[in-house]
């Protein structure tokens, strides 16, 4: 499975495009993600808003490793893409998620629940 779309991608780098124009003022932009891609054969989930228009291999998003911390940061979408698991899985594109807010809702509820929650409406 590739881990985006074409129009996933394309919204991830207009995002991008469009933060970046925006960078280092008042004005940073809290977009919905636009993905959430998984390790399935693990606790690891991303939920993803931007890709690096200067660098298309880098993506911004909320970043949870299962380790109980969350973060928003980069990941490298190389290195999504060649992760394989010990039985051969690699990362997954969740095909139902479908955002329900802007990241900074997403961020305090992984911070509240120590993980990514899907359902940010529930977290108060």
């Amino acid at each position: 499975m590739k881990l985006l779309t074409e129009s996933q991608r394309q919204k991830l780098i207009d995002n991008g495009r469009r933060q970046a124009e925006v960078k280092g003022t008042p004005a940073e932009i809290d977009f919905e993600p636009v993905v959430k891609l998984f390790n399935p054969c693990g606790a690891a989930t991303w939920l993803l808003t931007e890709i690096d228009p200067s660098d298309e291999t880098v993506a911004w998003g909320l970043c949870d490793l299962g380790m109980g911390c969350a973060e928003f940061g980069t990941v490298s979408l190389t290195e999504l893409a060649e992760y394989r698991s010990r039985i051969g899985l690699g990362i997954e594109r969740d095909l139902h998620f479908k955002a329900r807010g802007p990241i900074s809702r997403y961020i305090d509820a992984a911070n509240k629940a120590d993980c990514i929650v899907e359902d940010i409406s529930k977290i108060g």
